[in-house]
């Protein structure tokens, strides 16, 4: 059968096997087109994406590999890992990012130059590795017994009235260890459940999980022995214009970390914030609207008071991830902007999607910080480790 053309429009090589799948995002609208759109031919005809070529080019790629996606749920299962406190209280943990570059390739962890630099004053807890692979935990608990609560503001849904985290804890608690007798490198390894036999996890296996006993991003948890598998939910966003998931696991404060539904880490409080990509900076930023468009069927939807209105993800902006930078790390510099009176009177409020993009609007004072505050950090730490790119 003869295929027409249109020789002044340029055809794009890309997702072709992905979209073929039509795998679901949990904001469906931040799903990428099928090329054929447009088109005089259908989808068949397009060759593979470029990603499937070199990773770095435009095209769907998997970061943190250690794991399997369920694009349908937008989750990921990851193998559970069981250590000990020094008291022998078992710590039920899994693993994200490290600065081990031949360990990240080896376990399909996401690899963060970065996370060398972390290892200031409480933000990065130790641990020693004994036989078996069972590493001992000098110090972190997590209280994963209260109950998440958000409830949103009444003159705007941000700031929250109420912001109660479904997980906290102790003042030592980072996710971040770094193990003494085996190289000294740091690893990211958020804490799922803490202090419950693999008896007790193992109910879990074919039931729902008690959010009481288990980190509120569980959908299903599994021991088997000194390991097993856990399935956690992913969230969508952006990185320099391209789709992705993340996990969020961690933040520093309270606020963030029931906005986020994950456990209030006190020790990355320690974690320098604003320097992004200077020398030892172990941060990257991540952007969060407060105002931006609302309504559950607005493409240009974004932001916190269309989050803690019930229409989805925030749909943040993250920085550098990899294969799309260098300077990637799993902790994120919460930048915070509002757009501004003058700018939603003229029309200009949209979804940004790329930090170059919101960092000109800053600089010509479009957007700003909350309530007029100087664009910048908010101080906040949130833990994110990225798991996918779609484009």
């Amino acid at each position: 059968m003869p295929v027409t053309t249109r020789p002044a429009l340029s055809r794009s090589l890309f997702l072709a096997a992905l979209l073929a799948a039509s795998p679901a995002l949990a904001d469906a609208d931040t799903q990428p087109a099928p090329p054929s759109i447009g088109a005089d031919i259908p989808l068949v005809y397009f060759g593979p994406a470029p990603s499937t070529v070199n990773p770095n080019l435009v095209g769907p790629k998997q970061l943190l590999t250690a794991g399997k996606i369920d694009f349908d749920k937008s989750t990921i299962t990851l193998p559970l890992y069981r250590g000990q406190l020094r008291d022998g209280r078992n710590v039920w943990y899994v693993l994200t990012d490290t600065d081990d570059r031949g360990n990240a390739e080896a376990l399909g962890l996401n690899y963060s130059a970065k996370l060398t630099y972390a290892a200031v004053g409480k933000a990065v807890r130790t641990a020693t590795l004994g036989k078996g692979g069972l590493l001992t935990f000098d110090q972190g608990t997590v209280d994963f017994a209260p109950a998440r609560r958000v409830v949103a503001g009444t003159a705007s849904a941000f700031p929250p009235q109420v912001a109660q985290p479904g997980s906290v804890g102790d003042a030592a608690y980072t996710p971040l260890v770094r193990i003494t007798n085996a190289g000294g490198h740091i690893y990211n390894a958020p804490v799922v459940a803490f202090d419950i036999s693999a008896e007790q996890l193992g109910k879990f296996c074919t039931a729902a999980p008690d959010y009481s006993k288990v980190h509120d991003k569980v959908v299903n948890i599994c021991p088997a022995g000194d390991g097993g598998e856990v399935t956690l939910s992913l969230t969508p966003g952006f990185s320099f214009a391209k789709p992705v998931l993340y996990l969020s696991t961690e933040a520093s404060d309270a606020l963030p970390a029931a906005m986020e539904g994950v456990t209030q880490a006190p020790g990355l409080k320690d974690i320098t914030v604003g320097h992004d990509d200077s020398a030892f900076s172990p941060v990257e930023r991540l952007f969060a609207a407060v105002n931006g468009p609302t309504g559950k069927a607005n493409p240009q939807r974004q932001g916190f008071n269309s989050a803690l209105s019930g229409e989805g993800s925030p749909l943040n902006v993250l920085g550098g991830i990899p294969t799309v930078a260098t300077d990637y790390s799993p902790l994120w510099d919460l930048n915070v902007y509002e757009w501004t009176k003058a700018s939603i009177a003229a029309s200009y409020r949209s979804r940004l999607i790329e930090e170059f993009q919101i960092l000109g609007l800053a600089e010509r004072g479009f957007i700003t910080g909350p309530g007029g505050a100087p664009f910048g950090s908010s101080g906040f730490i949130v833990n994110c480790p990225v798991v996918w790119r779609f484009l």
